[in-house]
């Protein structure tokens, strides 16, 4: 058995990232006599009622030797059972609260929201109103939907200082088939970085299982060994260069806690004014005056680390179209981007 899910410590430095699901994988046993297969789970997996059996089956989460089940299937000897349940975070009242949303895209199954800056997703240990699901929770009130839990299910996170696009489903059934999306790496993600230096190679694919530190358990790590932690991938390319800095693409292949400030890092190369990963300090040229300036202010234009979820693909959970986003870069990295591009085209005149 494996699992996948949230782990609730959401505080400033901790809003997750990672899926809301958990997956389990069962053989029966040679001797099994046959049993349906509702039964026959909740007689192996502990804390699950029959009706998220249900819904997990409707939403083909339910899979025997590789294939989708009804609730109604008969279990037979050393058949292979998997299963991907979605979750919700741990239950916390969610009050509305009047916070501006930017929609992108709204039906009955889910929305899309482009995520502004110092935005928590959801209330936790030190954040408990404030979030995206209070902003959602009065938004769903004043537009009188009948939207399930009152705020919708998530189904994945970004970082509180990370903006862009993020889904949350508005039913159960909905979550979770996008639950199954997320387990088999069908949702198309991508992400644009300013991170310090250049990496050696114009694409490249970053490997290593992350977990959350062993020195520090407010940030993550990677564990290349893959002793600890969970599988993690990102894809990227280089978008612009700019000396000191570079503007990079990242595709995700799973979706870690911190997994892209994590993997910079690792690789050597840190988001821009990222504080809980070493990039809120000049790690590239000289620290001469003019130049120390120029950082400052930028830093000063972009208060935190600079990430934008900018594209986000996926399959509607109800109609089975391929549906996909994009969003413009914010106006604080535009602004430093640009002061990038000014600053670097000055030198080359020079």
């Amino acid at each position: 058995m494996d699992y996948t899910i949230a782990d609730e410590n959401s505080s400033e430095q901790l809003d997750e990232n990672n899926e809301l699901y958990e997956h389990f994988k069962i053989v029966a046993d040679k001797g099994q006599a046959l049993m349906r297969i509702d039964k026959f789970l909740l007689n192996r997996i502990e804390n699950v009622s029959r009706n998220k059996i249900q819904q997990t089956a409707k939403a083909g989460n339910i899979h025997v030797n590789g294939s989708a089940v009804k609730q109604n299937y008969k279990v037979r000897p050393a058949d292979v059972v998997t299963v991907v349940f979605s979750y919700p975070p741990r239950e916390i009242e969610i009050t509305p609260e009047d916070i501006p949303l930017e929609i992108v895209y709204e039906d009955q199954d889910v929305i899309v929201i482009n995520k502004q800056y110092n935005l928590v997703v959801h209330p936790g240990h030190g954040n408990y109103s404030g979030t995206l699901l209070n902003a959602l929770a009065h938004y769903f009130k004043q537009t009188d939907q009948a939207v399930e839990n009152g705020c919708g299910y998530l189904a994945h996170r970004i970082d509180k200082d990370t903006t862009g696009l993020l889904i949350i489903a508005k039913n159960e059934l909905a979550q979770a088939v996008l639950a199954r999306q997320f387990y088999e790496h069908s949702i198309e993600r991508k992400y644009q970085a300013l991170i310090w230096g250049t990496p050696k190679e114009e694409t490249g694919t970053i490997t290593g299982h992350i977990g959350r530190s062993l020195k520090n358990r407010k940030v993550m790590d990677v564990f290349p060994d893959g002793n600890y932690g969970k599988e993690a991938i990102t894809h990227y390319r280089i978008l612009e260069h700019f000396g000191y800095v570079t503007l990079v693409e990242c595709q995700l292949e799973t979706g870690r806690t911190h997994q892209i400030r994590a993997h910079m890092r690792h690789i050597g190369h840190p988001l821009f004014n990222d504080v809980w990963y070493g990039g809120d300090k000049i790690l590239k040229g000289t620290s001469f005056t003019k130049y120390k300036q120029f950082i400052e202010n930028c830093f000063k234009i972009l208060p935190r680390h600079a990430l934008h979820a900018k594209s986000l693909g996926f399959k509607h959970p109800t109609t089975g179209k391929h549906i996909f986003f994009e969003s413009e870069l914010p106006s604080d990295m535009l602004n430093v981007i640009e002061k990038w591009r000014s600053y670097t085209a000055s030198r080359d005149n020079e």
